[in-house]
């Protein structure tokens, strides 16, 4: 029997694959279902065909997997809010995402003999993130906020996002309501025209807020009135800003970050240091999962005492300021400029005086320091999803730096980089998961890399 796009077949699900699809054969034909689990028998409906595997989306669970964390009623990635492992119990996500890993650094990075552990869970895998970025959208007579469906650019919207921290779905409530009894415009992206393009909400441990409104258009009177409402409201928000976006660009926020009112920067704490973050400062957004992450990171390097080591790829400096504290140099290079000024300012707040913070893209940056004949004993990297630029790989093979602690947010490119580093001579001893994010199918890895002798 020959498949058709749109028909509706019965299907048992057997494995997820990495990106946390699941995989049933339908007469030998590979079919991938999001939102299913191993064990599940589905009805599904058939969206895509290719010459070896088709897609479909579930219409309905005939019988759920063991696996399943909910009724058979939810069965859309927008059930889930927009959680792509919220399907699965929390115990199996930990399972799944380590066998991911494993799988991915075998067949990508071509490394066989290392040693993977299990999962580091949370202990709370809801309500979790600290920053959170909400489209705007006007439906059925009123502004909305929320996220994109699937392979969309519709926006849906749900009473209570279970990522979010409860302060920040409060704030986002309280402020629609505003925005609606104001009218604002919504901005219309097919058109660019209209006013209200996104919100950002940053929450900290200590149930403060910072909030920035992305607008097209300039910041009116109207819209810093809105923003001085809702901190009636809300007396959390410490912090409040309008971003002027005003590009055909899917980029949320602006090039411009003008302050309203209260403090220029969110405190976050860690590790006793006290951190400074800005709208567009990059910092981890599970506070209690970034405190197993970067004790596992510094735990990886064999003696941090007296070392000189260089964190590439350094934020607002966070890893930089835990090292310092038992090295005798750090040397931070970060490529955006507002984030290296926060880690200024937060080491100076903190009398940390042995990390140099070096403002520019890491390719060039680490070459210079290397060129100054700085003696260099380690080097940390902790890069975006695309992974490290090869140039930079083999810089520090030349250098004959002897360990590399790798932090990833993602596994393929963490995977083809440990395919380099094995071809220029170092091997990768052991990996370390640490589920950063709950309920989605992303994964944060920890790797150790030696120079082979």
């Amino acid at each position: 029997m020959v498949l058709k796009k749109d028909q509706i077949i019965e299907l048992d699900i057997e494995k997820l694959i990495f990106g946390g699809e699941g995989l049933g054969y339908f007469e030998k034909m590979a079919v991938f279902v999001p939102m299913s689990v191993p064990g599940d028998r589905v009805r599904v409906k058939i969206i895509s065909l290719k010459k070896s595997y088709a897609r479909g989306i579930i219409e309905a669970i005939i019988k759920p997997g063991r696996e399943r964390s909910a009724d058979k009623d939810k069965i859309s990635f927008e059930d889930f809010h927009g959680c792509d492992f919220g399907m699965l119990n929390y115990e199996s996500q930990l399972k799944y995402k380590k066998e991911m890993v494993e799988d991915v650094v075998k067949k990508i990075g071509k490394v066989e003999n290392f040693e993977i552990y299990d999962t580091i869970g949370s202990g709370s895998p809801k309500y979790y993130r600290n920053k959170v970025i909400e489209p705007f959208a006007f439906k059925d007579g009123k502004i909305i906020s929320g996220f994109f469906k699937k392979k969309s650019h519709e926006v849906f919207e749900v009473s209570e996002n279970m990522l979010q921290s409860k302060l920040a779905n409060r704030i986002i409530k309280e402020l629609k309501e505003i925005l609606n009894k104001k009218r604002i415009p919504v901005y219309d992206e097919k058109r660019h025209r209209g006013i209200l393009r996104h919100v950002m909400v940053r929450t900290n441990s200590f149930d403060e807020a910072m909030v920035v409104l992305v607008v097209k258009g300039e910041p009116t009177k109207n819209l810093r009135k809105i923003l001085f409402d809702l901190r009636d409201r809300c007396p959390e928000v410490k912090s409040a800003y309008i971003s002027i976006n005003n590009k055909k660009t899917n980029v949320a926020l602006g090039d411009e970050d003008i302050y309203v009112y209260g403090d220029e920067t969110l405190k976050e704490e860690l590790f006793d240091i006290k951190f400074n973050v800005s709208p567009k400062s990059f910092f981890q957004i599970n506070l209690e999962q970034t405190k197993k992450l970067y004790e596992t990171a510094v735990s990886y390097f064999d003696d941090v005492n007296n070392k000189n080591i260089v964190d590439a790829y350094s934020g607002t400096g966070t890893i930089a300021m835990i090292l310092s504290r038992w090295a005798k140099k750090v040397f931070a290079i970060e490529m955006v400029k507002s984030a290296t000024l926060d880690a200024k300012k937060t080491s100076m707040e903190n009398e940390i005086k042995n990390i140099d913070f070096i403002n520019g893209k890491v390719e060039s940056k680490l070459e210079e320091l290397l060129k100054k004949r700085e003696k260099i004993d380690a080097i940390i990297f902790d890069p975006p999803r695309k992974g490290i630029e090869e140039s930079v790989l083999h810089s520090v093979a030349k250098t004959g730096i002897n360990e590399i602690v790798y932090i990833s947010c993602n596994p393929s490119t963490f995977a083809r980089d440990a395919n380099v580093l094995n071809e220029i001579g170092y091997d990768l001893l052991k990996v370390q998961p640490v589920d950063m994010f709950p309920q989605t199918s992303h994964i944060e890895v920890v790797g150790k890399f030696v120079k082979r002798t």
